[in-house]
């Protein structure tokens, strides 16, 4: 993966993202099976293969990153949800940032660092 590439995280929008997406959808005629169940399911199914990556492997992540074809497996594998989570994200019109900014505020009043600040972690 080329770190210099013109496009990266740091200048890049999620709206940028969210309109490749729905535009690639839509020069398919794809937007009949993008129904909320057909892609919640496929995100489980793209999910499921980056896990099959590591099936009964104990990796480190240095391993990882060694290692070539399986870091383009795992970054294909992350690609496809994230692509998949755009279209869901597309479906219901929501806006990304909104979500994850509401949702990290409920995280931090669930797991305050005054309760959770020493390494353990249990769900609650």
């Amino acid at each position: 993966m080329d770190k210099n590439i013109k496009n990266s995280d740091t200048n890049t929008p999620i709206s940028f993202f969210k309109d490749k997406v729905r535009r690639f959808v839509e020069d398919r005629n794809w937007k009949k099976y993008h129904t909320i169940k057909n892609l919640i399911q496929a995100i489980q199914i793209e999910a499921a293969e980056l896990s099959e990556l590591f099936l009964f492997k104990e990796l480190s992540v240095s391993e990882v990153l060694l290692n070539k074809e399986l870091l383009e497996n795992v970054s294909d594998e992350i690609a496809d949800v994230f692509i998949y989570l755009l279209s869901l994200v597309n479906e219901l019109d929501l806006d990304l940032t909104n979500s994850f900014f509401n949702k990290m505020k409920k995280n931090r009043q669930k797991y305050p660092t005054k309760e959770f600040n020493n390494g353990n972690y249990y769900k609650k």
